[in-house]
């Protein structure tokens, strides 16, 4: 038992905290060398709570564990908008805009059937791989250029993601801190990226034995264990979002963590290492995470918000999911 947990517990811990470190030393070195800070909020910052779903989905795609990879993936969307989105509305009703539901919340829908189509027509080749990483790259330019515009009264997912992480570590924002020597923020980040790699080593490792040693499908702990660890750092800054009653931020926070899962995560996974999405998310948990992305934006939809009593039905859902797929 040792065996199993200690690599899969330490490895999510080294996960979260090399993100943590990698996020701030790349912040640093970011400013030092004159980029604005909107583009650090939509690229370093925005993205860095999805630094454990990365690294941990390629490594395992590299280590032949596609269960796991794509588990994590398609996972960690499902425990996005169904645990995460739930726990956040508890907590204080999730308001929304109508612009942000329309250009965000579409945004993920449309992602979310081409992800599901693609996976169940064809392997995900490096060239697929290649043109959702190419979209996610449009998708934040286009970004960039609308929060440019200071007419604008509402932001953007990217835009409130990066907002999230910045609410709940201040030494992500852009000129915080005293800033450091050059040489300095550049170790940080560079050791925040050995701690990530290394964590996600042993995350992969301890999944794989665990699924081994209980009879359980690598699938299946992609989908959950691994899933719900990667997705931790989403949990803290959409419940600290909640708290502050910061509802617009929660809402955006989830919707831009399921774009960049199924556009860059899955789009790097399938160029690291092409391969066929495993039979079994294909024919039923893609198919969960297309009807959830559908009940968060009609709920969204009903009064522009997502209430308690919406937040109980959709962590209700994840519970649910769970009892389904865990043998």
């Amino acid at each position: 038992m040792l065996e199993v947990w200690l690599p899969l517990l330490g490895g999510l811990a080294l996960l979260i905290a090399g993100g943590e470190l990698l996020v701030r030393g790349a912040v640093q070195v970011a400013t030092a060398l004159g980029v604005s800070p909107l583009v650090i909020g939509l690229t370093l910052v925005g993205f860095g709570t999805s630094t454990p779903e990365l690294v941990t989905s390629v490594q395992a795609a590299l280590a032949g564990a596609p269960g796991i990879a794509y588990g994590n993936v398609v996972g960690s969307n499902i425990a996005n908008i169904l645990l995460i989105g739930g726990i956040a509305a508890l907590l204080f009703p999730i308001a929304v805009t109508s612009a942000s539901l329309k250009r965000d919340g579409a945004t993920m829908l449309a992602v979310a059937v081409v992800f599901a189509g693609a996976a169940a027509l064809f392997p995900l080749s490096r060239a697929l791989g290649a043109a959702f990483v190419l979209a996610l790259a449009l998708y934040v330019y286009m970004t960039f250029r609308q929060e440019r515009a200071q007419s604008r009264a509402d932001h953007g997912a990217l835009y409130d993601k990066n907002l999230a992480l910045q609410e709940t570590d201040p030494a992500t924002v852009p000129s915080a801190l005293p800033r450091k020597p050059l040489l300095v923020s550049a170790l940080i980040a560079l050791g925040g990226l050995a701690l990530v790699v290394l964590g996600g080593k042993f995350l992969v490792d301890g999944a794989v034995s665990l699924a081994r040693g209980f009879g359980i499908s690598e699938t299946v702990i992609g989908l959950t264990i691994v899933a719900l660890g990667t997705s931790m750092p989403e949990l803290v800054t959409s419940v600290v979002a909640g708290l502050k009653r910061q509802g617009d931020v929660a809402f955006g926070n989830i919707v831009g963590s399921n774009i960049y899962n199924l556009l860059g995560i899955a789009g790097i996974t399938a160029l690291m290492a092409p391969g066929p999405v495993p039979q079994e998310i294909v024919s039923f948990d893609n198919l969960v995470m297309l009807a959830v992305s559908v009940l968060l934006v009609a709920v969204a939809w009903t009064g522009l918000r997502i209430s308690r009593r919406e937040g109980a039905l959709l962590l209700a859902g994840y519970v649910a999911y769970v009892f389904v797929i865990w043998p």
